[in-house]
């Protein structure tokens, strides 16, 4: 079992989760923003020797972060706030399931489509894959995943975009765990991990679409962040662009000696020296552009950055799981014949909406599942990371655009 770097601060059931993930993995870390997740923490980073984890990757291959400064200053179009967060929410398919309605056939054809990896899919089940994908490519989902316009300390307008594969990234992490379970294609199993070797064919191929599936993310974050400068009319000034559900092949020190190692982020975004980030807070609070710092930095630790597998945190960490903010309605157990009663959600519409008013902020849709009360604050998340990450650019939110209440979506990460 390898010692675990925590950064900031966590709780038991995350850390024994990240003490299992620590019994297979060379080295294991814990961003500031880490919570529990499905197998693997959320904000965890462990590396392997020549092996992915499936659930490390989790069921949303590929989701990260993307913001797109414009060439428009936020002034110059505050007076159309609420147009545009309308326009936004019209124009863009947020929710669970939902397909891309544009006419876009520059999307639909996209060369993606004629990947080979495809053929991994087994035949009977490849063409209902594909398809999916292809009517979902450029839809943004539920749950934590949203289109935000910011404003940076100097004025200018920021496009900020989460989200990941979709159904896509969701098929294949289901049925590649089916297939380390020895089921074949198209069975649903319990979720469990699914280490696979490289060296395999289960483990090359899955290793293949999980490429496939970041590329397809990567596409869809560019084209909604492109609608919406086009929605808003201004041109692109700079892009920041990040995965932070993914795997990579990397070298890292190990026992003292530089050797190559798969790495696994899940919702940790990768930070070497002078690689930018997009770090998103909750719908009312600031985000960050953000970038790994140079060891001769002054306040830089190379050895911080060497523990975090030269990683930081994806957003701002909950604090709250979606049950404790929404509440719960009456279940009833047939096998026991017990009825387990409703409980009261801890945030209200009313709490989310002053927090979001107070600060000038346009919501459209959300839940109080998604409330900044459910969230750490990302300031204080950022300062737990010093020494190996230094601040570029401060984002205030102005218009929040998320999927509405009551959607659930099983492509969330």
């Amino acid at each position: 079992m390898t010692d675990i770097m925590v950064f900031g601060t966590t709780d038991e059931r995350t850390m024994q989760q990240a003490l299992d993930v620590s019994s297979r993995a060379l080295h294991v870390a814990l961003m500031a923003d880490n919570h529990l997740g499905y197998i693997m923490p959320i904000g965890g980073v462990a590396s392997y020797d020549n092996q992915v984890s499936v659930a490390g990757v989790g069921f949303d291959i590929g989701c990260g972060n993307l913001a797109l400064q414009l060439s428009v200053k936020w002034e110059e179009v505050a007076d159309r706030a609420s147009e545009l967060a309308d326009e936004i929410a019209s124009s863009i398919s947020f929710g669970v399931g939902r397909v891309n309605t544009t006419d876009d056939s520059a999307l639909r054809d996209h060369d993606i489509f004629d990947d080979d990896h495809w053929h991994i899919v087994p035949a009977e089940h490849r063409e209902a894959l594909r398809e999916k994908a292809r009517a979902q490519l450029g839809t943004v989902g539920s749950g934590n995943h949203y289109v935000d316009i910011f404003e940076d300390e100097n004025g200018w307008t920021w496009v900020g975009v989460h989200f990941g594969s979709r159904g896509l990234g969701h098929t294949i992490a289901s049925n590649f765990m089916a297939l380390a379970q020895g089921k074949p294609w198209g069975t649903r199993v319990q979720e469990a991990e699914a280490l696979l070797s490289l060296d395999t064919d289960l483990g090359s191929g899955y290793w293949e679409m999980m490429e496939l599936a970041g590329r397809y993310a990567k596409i869809g974050r560019e084209w909604v962040a492109l609608r919406v400068k086009d929605i808003i009319g201004a041109g692109a000034a700079q892009i920041v662009h990040n995965h932070h559900n993914f795997a990579w092949h990397e070298h890292h020190l190990i026992d003292g000696e530089l050797r190559p190692v798969v790495v696994i982020r899940k919702g940790a975004t990768p930070a070497w020296p002078g690689e930018r980030g997009f770090v998103g807070g909750s719908m009312g609070d600031a985000a960050y552009i953000i970038s790994g710092a140079y060891p001769s930095t002054e306040g830089t630790s190379l050895d911080l950055q060497r523990s975090a597998l030269f990683s930081t945190v994806h957003g701002a960490g909950r604090v709250m799981s979606r049950s404790q903010a929404k509440g719960s309605r009456p279940k009833f157990n047939k096998e026991t014949g017990e009825r387990r009663q409703a409980r009261k959600g801890q945030i209200t519409r009313q709490m989310m909406s002053e927090w979001t008013r107070d600060r000038g902020v346009i919501v459209r849709g959300g839940d109080v599942d998604e409330s900044p009360h459910c969230y750490r604050r990302l300031d204080d998340v950022l300062a737990s990371q010093a020494g190996t990450i230094n601040i570029l650019h401060r984002l205030e939110p102005r218009i929040v655009v998320m999927a509405g209440a009551n959607v659930r979506d099983p492509y969330k990460d």
